[in-house]
């Protein structure tokens, strides 16, 4: 599915560009992937996970830019991916009213109002789509991606013991979220 660019102000002034990728972003996606992972141990991913070729982020992009189900949003600043954010729409009549979000920055890009900026986007393109519920989940101790969301309106209401695992041994919690859109 594709997504309308637009520019969007953000709370310190700044303009960032938010648009759908393309294939030949495919790079410029890996570089952005290879970063967040690399800055944060928040993601499902960590760097000692393999990243895709080139030829297989192309082909991811293309996937989701023919999909009526997926729905990405990348956010460009300064010549690069500064962030990304992803709607996964569910196709069967039983749970079509629900949709799973997804969103990763780059740490120079945060507490800049692009997280709010991009689920206002995700909100409205689910709202168009008859959405109601939205979740999520989160990596326990992810102070600041639990802050963003509970302002955006979602609540915990499960856990998943040893949801993550990491290279040394030690496990955090997922945790899930969801917001009923009105």
């Amino acid at each position: 599915m594709r997504y309308e660019a637009k520019t969007v102000i953000l709370k310190d002034g700044a303009a960032a560009l938010f648009r759908s990728p393309e294939p030949e972003d495919a790079d410029a996606f890996l570089d952005f992937f290879s970063a967040v992972r690399a800055e944060t141990d928040f993601l499902l991913s960590g760097p000692l996970d393999p990243l895709p070729t080139a030829e297989e982020e192309r082909a991811w992009i293309e996937n989701i830019l023919d999909s009526p189900l997926q729905l990405m949003i990348a956010c460009q600043m300064d010549g690069r991916i500064a962030g990304n954010c992803q709607l996964a729409l569910n196709p069967n009549a039983r749970n079509r009213h629900r949709a799973s979000l997804a969103i990763a920055l780059r740490e120079k890009y945060w507490g800049r109002g692009i997280g709010t900026a991009m689920f206002t986007e995700l909100f409205a393109a689910a709202r168009a789509h008859g959405v109601t519920q939205l979740e999520l989940d989160y990596i326990e101790g992810n102070d600041r991606g639990k802050a963003l969301y509970e302002k955006m309106g979602f609540v915990p209401w499960g856990e998943l013991p040893d949801g993550i695992r990491y290279p040394d041994g030690t496990s955090r919690k997922l945790i899930y979220m969801r917001k009923t859109l009105d």
